[in-house]
């Protein structure tokens, strides 16, 4: 369904065995903070909802979102999380630029998702406008980060039954 459709922050509460046991980590690019740092809020603010304590959610910065897999995948390992939600916003500019690093990021964090066997969550706005992302961080069409804590919960939920 097209975002324009949808409020990214409508969902149902995901039933989890024991959530106050999971590890959940939250890794932000530092560019366009004003956008990123409301993907991180819902995102945080979700997990919590959903019954995880400050201990059990560990969240790290990083400069930019060609960043985020590797440091996604440090978290995954040193840090033992059982999911990782990586967080940022690409507004297209005049350049080319936009397109390797949403490509290179999305075929990134899907590589650690088989490589790990672990959900690592794609929270990438990927827009033309800031505006856009605007209506995406909080805005007319909800919060992505609401929707990223909400599919990593969702992704433990299936594996716990599995």
């Amino acid at each position: 369904m097209a975002t324009a459709l949808k409020n990214l922050s409508e969902h149902e509460k995901v039933a989890l065995r024991k959530p106050e046991k999971l590890r959940i980590a939250i890794v932000t690019a530092h560019w366009n903070t004003h956008i990123t740092q409301a993907l991180e809020a819902g995102a945080a603010d979700t997990l919590r909802q959903h019954g995880l304590t400050e201990a059990h959610i560990r969240i790290e910065k990083v400069a930019g979102s060609y960043e985020l897999p590797l440091a996604a995948q440090w978290l995954a390992t040193e840090w033992k999380a059982d999911a990782v939600i990586a967080l940022g916003c690409l507004i297209k500019g005049e350049t080319p630029h936009f397109e390797y690093i949403s490509e290179a990021v999305a075929h990134g964090l899907m590589e650690l998702n088989i490589k790990h066997n672990l959900p690592f969550i794609f929270g990438v706005i990927t827009v033309l406008t800031e505006q856009q992302a605007l209506d995406r961080a909080g805005g007319i069409h909800g919060n992505k980060g609401v929707e990223a804590a909400v599919t990593a919960l969702q992704m433990i939920a299936l594996r716990e039954k599995l």
